[in-house]
């Protein structure tokens, strides 16, 4: 594919583009999507690629040991790399990878007016820089399969390395909606490094990565517009092969969301690109608009999400989010276009997101068994003091994902949830007898409980404060709140049935949680 030639030849591929997908919306019944906001620029796309793993690939050096990804993690060298990566091969479930370089000339941003915290932001555009980076596209490999909604990922780089939270914790949702993935890598350190471990795309495998190129991440929030654009829009080569995208919703967890606020803010009301957003995990503020080498543009703090656009967004803040990692302060109220869910009895990150996650088909009732481990990376790397938290995130992230894609495809807002509420001096949530969190999103985590799940309090080094705790009950406890396993059956099936008539928690997961309960080796036969 070759860049155009001229503005001229662009606008006239784009007024054509834009008129065939607004006939085809009309005779497929939909509403044009009728905006007038310009499109983003349509990046070079090459690929799939292929290749790498050679002698150097896979192995990460920390703490004076070298760390062998492939043989730790399952990770197949030759293969994209961002971790967490599932375990089993997708073509089980009918789904395809690939991955894509794209490249072009990026934009970065300056505020016309000072950012307030209401997050109502007034930008334009300031330098340009030539870039090129990566995609991994995850879609049905039967177009028939494909349900028209495309997840993107901002991939988070807080470790120095692409990492992919959300498409680990949402992936069976994803696959048996037939939904598709895009996993961004949009910012400086995922490819060129200088994060806390020596993992970078080049770094890692410099072998398949070596030819990227990133500017730095003033020219991130564009990165991510040519990347979405190069998916449902695509000019030339197209990275998901002919499956027409009809609803994009722009995701992101922890660092990666407060980028996600920040584009929600200043970059979503200039392009005409994405239908909602699922903000996951973001601390009160968000990341600058524009920052060293070029002029330094920081946002305030608090950031609240701007109320003036009708694309809807939710904000998803887990227990550990609120106090450990500095969320505290009065939560955004929900508005026309805005949810907050606050999730107690979870941490920022959790033993599903590390050990579960990976091997998880979709359709097995152990996940939902409540484990005790200190193992917060598979493989050993990052050993915590405390067993880590392994409360019900993964399950209402699923939860956030529909109810995301039915708000924009039939107007039906997200439900609403009460916050959690803080205690009188404002420091810490309100807690129930066992330790866990009061008001929020319930789940039979907390319901009916059998352990206390906290999103802060974990011992150890490194990221191990992002992981919370879980502690199991001593059978005195369980005996009490359950005299028999029948109770307890009851207490999970009230608690689940009431989280999904909610809109929390998903049919399919709920029978998976309430089969889990009849066989819980927590209460002997």
């Amino acid at each position: 594919m070759t860049r155009r030639s001229t503005a001229g030849i662009f606008l006239s591929r784009v007024s054509l583009a834009f008129l065939l997908l607004t006939l085809t919306a009309c005779l497929d019944g939909e509403s044009p999507r009728g905006s007038s906001k310009p499109q983003a620029d349509n990046p070079v796309v090459e690929g799939p690629v292929t290749g790498g793993g050679g002698e150097d690939c896979c192995k990460i050096e920390f703490g004076g040991t070298v760390f062998d990804v492939s043989a730790a993690l399952g990770y197949q060298p030759g293969t994209p790399f961002y971790p967490p990566t599932l375990t089993f091969d997708v073509t089980e479930k009918g789904y395809r990878e690939t991955e894509f370089f794209i490249s072009g000339t990026a934009t970065s941003y300056i505020a016309t007016d000072e950012l307030g915290e209401d997050g109502a932001w007034s930008v334009q555009p300031a330098d340009s820089a030539p870039y090129k980076t990566r995609i991994v596209v995850m879609r049905p490999e039967d177009p028939a399969d494909f349900s028209g909604t495309l997840l993107v990922e901002w991939f988070n780089v807080s470790g120095g390395t692409d990492a992919a939270p959300d498409w680990i914790q949402t992936h069976t949702e994803l696959m048996r909606q037939g939904h598709a993935w895009v996993g961004v890598s949009a910012q400086f350190v995922g490819v060129e490094g200088g994060g806390a471990f020596p993992s970078s795309l080049k770094t890692f495998d410099a072998e398949r990565y070596g030819s990227l190129d990133h500017p730095g991440d003033s020219f991130s929030y564009d990165i991510y517009s040519q990347a979405a654009q190069s998916v449902r829009n695509p000019v030339g080569m197209d990275p998901l092969d002919g499956l027409r995208v009809r609803y994009m919703i722009g995701i992101g967890e922890s660092q990666s969301a407060g980028r996600m606020a920040t584009y929600v803010n200043a970059i979503h009301p200039t392009v005409e690109l994405f239908d909602g957003f699922i903000i996951h995990s973001r601390a009160s503020g968000s990341a600058p608009l524009s920052q060293e080498p070029q002029v330094v543009v920081e946002t305030p703090y608090p950031t609240l999400i701007r109320g003036d656009f009708p694309e809807p967004v939710i904000g998803f803040e887990t227990e550990g989010d609120v106090f450990a990692l500095g969320r505290e302060g009065i939560p955004q109220a929900d508005a026309a276009n805005y949810r907050l869910w606050e999730i107690p009895g979870n941490a920022h990150f959790d033993a599903y997101g590390v050990i579960k996650g990976p091997g998880d088909r979709g359709d097995d009732p152990g996940i939902a068994e409540v484990v005790e481990s200190t193992d917060a990376i598979a493989s050993g790397l990052i050993e915590c003091g405390l067993p880590i938290n392994d409360g019900p995130g993964h399950w209402v992230i699923k939860a956030a994902v529909r109810a995301m894609d039915q708000w924009i495809r039939t107007g039906i807002a997200a439900p609403s949830a009460e916050p959690m509420p803080r205690n009188a001096a404002g420091t810490d949530l309100r807690r129930d007898q066992y330790g866990n969190a009061l008001g929020g999103v319930r789940t039979p985590y907390v319901d009916a409980p059998v352990a206390t799940f906290t999103g802060g309090g974990q011992t150890g080094g490194g990221f191990c404060r992002v992981f919370g705790t879980t502690s199991l009950f001593d059978a005195q406890t369980l005996s009490a709140l359950y005299p028999t396993r029948a109770d307890y059956i009851d207490a999970i099936d009230t608690a689940t049935d009431d989280a999904i008539e909610k809109g929390f928690l998903l049919p399919e997961d709920g029978e998976l949680i309430k089969a889990q309960a009849r066989v819980s080796d927590k209460f002997p036969d």
